[in-house]
């Protein structure tokens, strides 16, 4: 585990993040699928620090997440678990992730048709991985 570094688009907002682990999942879940245009690659952290917080912007996209993006360009920076304050950071928001490994595959029940990764990923449904973090689609 590292600490990173990573910005926006544009620049308006940065961060520092430490206990960056670097593994992965593909997240094929509609709402990843609509916000990123694709699965969503989002990589778990352990403390972060924003610079430039007032330009983010923060939408919840369930009753138990929330995502964050930059009110001046855009870009998607993170998923927030609320009941458990643990951020997951868009992995192209890094500055580096050249030594990230994709692991595991998450909502493959809602994967559509048209594309697939490599064999010898975990590959779990939607209920199965919120099963694994104790969370409830409910």
């Amino acid at each position: 585990m590292t600490t990173k570094t990573g910005h926006c688009l544009c620049g308006a907002v940065s961060f520092s993040a430490e206990d960056v682990s670097g593994h992965h999942h593909a997240c094929h879940c509609g709402i990843c699928r609509r916000w990123s245009g694709g699965p969503g690659f989002a990589v778990p952290v352990g403390k972060v620090e924003w610079q430039g917080e007032e330009h983010i912007g923060r939408y919840a996209s369930s009753d138990w997440g929330e995502r964050g993006f930059c009110k001046q360009c855009g870009s998607g920076l993170f998923f927030r678990f609320v009941s458990k304050d643990e951020y997951y950071i868009n992995a192209g928001a890094f500055a580096d992730d050249s030594d990230f490994q994709l692991v595991g595959e998450i909502y493959v029940d809602e994967q559509p048709p048209g594309y697939r990764f490599s064999d010898g990923l975990q590959r779990m449904t939607g209920d199965e991985f919120l099963a694994m973090l104790g969370e409830s689609a409910d």
